[in-house]
């Protein structure tokens, strides 16, 4: 395939809530442009989109899917993206790599949580923005009401382009058309008020305007691309891509008022880090050095590690050498890629505009930028904001010998999905973390379908601390005689309480040689092992100094061993008679949610032994509620958030501080060490 220009290259991301018709959208436009032969189903299967395994069987879009199509000599590149609030970070992921965010809207359930979400991500990314109404056709819908509720909660910059007709079965143009029958409405007033939005951005334009009374549609295409870029003007569609009105009319808009590469708000790149970090401009020229963004990794079992990509500028053909970010060592381009769902079609070169994807490149991860220039300064994209994944679990093999299968398998999922993270904590366990409960289970599938990784799961370990209230001293004489030769070593010592987040302390206070200065290592070494696992609980020991003083030696039988068992007994000795007590992660909640929630979710942090510190309004009728929580009550809280706000709740938390246990916390996890048989005796 040659080399298109950019002008007759247009990007577009399906965005929107889960069930809002995406990959059906997506389906109908390949359908009516004749890049597939006729529309799959969702139910069969059988949609170019939602090809993996796992889609099929959820029927609903897990991961963002590339196609491309052809319409009056243009190259129309469609990014579907998932919908469910599980996997709503691979959806922001693919808002870089596009012009356009299309925000679907089911024409039968209205705005909904994600629908809210992606306006907004879109307008922080200063993406342009339409919206599709879908599924026009359904019975006992209320299009009239649903407009007026957009352009209510969006803004009145949400207007028409086109409206239903002949009930729901097509749609009438209100842009170049001045006049026309709809269902509802006026499509003589929707074309004045386009117009006089359009106009507004262009004061010359405006002024012809009210002077002549009227405009052609070919001088209103700049001042369109402006108002798009500016947020001053956001199209709204209607469509049902099951029965086909307004498709062909979409597949229309798309061509002729979409911005191109050239007429899109450009990338935010950077170059440099931190605040040193200084903005660039990446120009959609084909004859500049490369710049592309990776916006998708996938791990294919057959043809390995697929990076896909945005070219923003340059052009990338087949031998181009490229590097990854600030990484010193290139690669070279084998085989440049456009994409159709699975399917990988071969070109020979994409330019500026172009979404193309590279494969078997292992030093490719999400979020890079692709460049030619080895001597570049590192140069990457503003950062996402994408969400914190809270909901974490457990896992170990079903398996002994199963651990490097399963790193292997953590490691490429990884890879794939933003959102996804696995940690290998304090507490000597493997945890991972996802945005919910769904997507931990297409994560174990995944593990187990496609990696043959058997795990059990539980819920993590919370990183409880242990340590000392008061001062005390402790002492232990370490005498062993097994008729050879014998261990001896004492050790007098005394501790004290630190700060929280002091740490620990050893001191040597020992005079007069009675502790010889060859053994104080092996008292310490002593001393350490118990900060490894306290004897209350078994919790790591924090916050504490110890101080040897005194101690006695023997001239054959001390060695290293007895004076390494002396300081560890002398240790746990003093730490019985100093008020040990348990410590608990304390942690900085910030929840997103309705305003309207704001009492349920007071009072379900209360009971959570939490408190609320204040609140901020951040538009929609959203509050960011801020607080601080034990972390062992908010194990379900991402799953009761939900409940809470029927779904429109989010939250983040970071630790801030550690604390003492209630004292029946601290009873309950005593006596759980004890019976699984840990405890030490003394």
């Amino acid at each position: 395939m040659p080399l298109l220009s950019p002008a007759v290259i247009r990007t577009l991301a399906l965005v929107g809530h889960g069930g809002s018709g995406k990959t059906t959208l997506a389906e109908a436009l390949l359908a009516a442009a004749g890049a597939i032969p006729a529309m799959g189903s969702i139910e069969k299967g059988t949609t170019v989109c939602d090809f993996d395994p796992l889609e099929k069987k959820f029927q609903h879009s897990l991961n963002s899917a590339v196609v491309h199509l052809n319409h009056r000599d243009t190259r129309i590149h469609l990014i579907d993206t998932p919908g469910l609030p599980d996997f709503i970070g691979r959806a922001i992921g693919a808002l870089p790599a596009v012009e356009t965010a299309v925000v679907v809207v089911n024409a039968q359930n209205g705005i909904e949580m994600i629908t809210s979400r992606m306006m907004q991500w879109a307008a922080n990314r200063e993406l342009c923005r339409m919206v599709v109404i879908n599924k026009i056709d359904a019975a006992n819908v209320d299009l009239p009401g649903l407009l007026a509720a957009i352009q209510a909660t969006f803004g009145r910059e949400c207007l028409p382009i086109n409206l239903p007709a002949a009930g729901g079965t097509k749609v009438v143009d209100c842009f170049f058309n001045p006049s026309g029958e709809a269902d509802f409405s006026s499509v003589a007033d929707a074309h004045q008020a386009l117009i006089d939005q359009v106009v507004e951005v262009d004061e010359a334009l405006m002024a012809k305007y009210l002077e002549q009374g009227d405009i052609s549609p070919d001088e209103l295409h700049a001042p369109f691309e402006k108002a798009l870029r500016e947020g001053h003007l956001i199209p709204v569609c209607f469509a049902s891509a099951r029965n086909g009105a307004g498709i062909a009319e979409f597949l229309d808009i798309i061509v002729k008022l979409m911005p191109n590469p050239t007429e899109g708000n450009p990338p935010q790149f950077l170059r440099g880090e931190g605040a040193a970090a200084t903005p660039i401009h990446a120009e959609p020229d084909a004859t500049k050095h490369v710049l592309a963004h990776v916006f998708k990794v996938t791990v294919d079992p057959f043809v390995g590690k697929v990076g896909v990509f945005r070219v923003h500028q340059g052009t990338i053909t087949q031998d181009t050498q490229l590097y990854i970010g600030d990484g010193r060592k290139p690669f070279k381009v084998t085989h440049p890629y456009l994409l159709r769902g699975r399917d990988f079609v071969e070109t020979g070169a994409l330019g500026p505009g172009d979404i193309g994807a590279v494969s078997k490149v292992e030093d490719i991860h999400f979020d890079a930028v692709l460049h030619d220039s080895h001597d570049e300064d590192h140069i990457h994209l503003v950062p996402l904001e994408l969400p914190v994944p809270m909901y974490r679990i457990a896992i170990e093999p079903k398996k002994r010998g199963d651990e490097q299968r399963i790193s292997e398998a953590l490691h490429k999922l990884a890879a794939e999905d933003p959102t996804f993270r696995a940690e290998h904590t304090s507490a000597n366990e493997t945890v991972i973390s996802g945005l919910g409960e769904l997507h931990m289970r297409y994560i174990l599938e995944r593990m187990q379908g496609q990696y043959h990784a058997e795990i059990n799961t539980r819920p993590p370990r919370i990183p409880y601390r242990e340590t000392v209230s008061a001062g005390a001293e402790g002492h232990y004489r370490h005498k062993k005689q097994t008729g050879g030769a014998g261990q001896f070593g004492e050790v007098f010592l005394r501790i004290e309480p630190l700060a929280r987040g002091a740490g620990f302390e050893f001191v040597d206070q020992v005079k007069g040689g009675t502790i010889p200065g060859q053994f104080i290592p092996a008292v310490e070494k002593g001393v350490r092992q118990v900060l490894e696992a306290g004897p209350v609980a078994g919790y790591p020991l924090q916050d504490v100094r110890v101080i040897v003083y005194d101690g006695k030696h023997h001239a054959v039988d001390s060695k290293e061993v007895a004076f390494i068992a002396a300081g560890k007994r002398a240790f746990m000795d003093a730490i019985h008679k100093a008020r040990p007590i348990i410590l608990e992660p304390i942690v900085n909640v910030e929840i997103a949610a309705p305003d309207a929630n704001m009492g349920d979710i007071a009072g379900d942090i209360s009971s959570r032994r939490g408190q609320i510190s204040g609140t901020d309004t951040i538009g929609g009728g959203m509050l960011a509620i801020k607080g601080h929580a034990p972390l062992a009550e908010l194990a379900d809280y991402h799953t009761r958030l939900k409940s809470i706000t029927a779904g429109r709740g989010s939250f983040s938390i970071e630790f801030s501080h550690y604390e003492t246990v209630p004292a029946a916390v601290q009873a309950q996890l005593a006596e759980e060490h004890a019976r699984t048989g840990h405890a030490e005796d003394d």
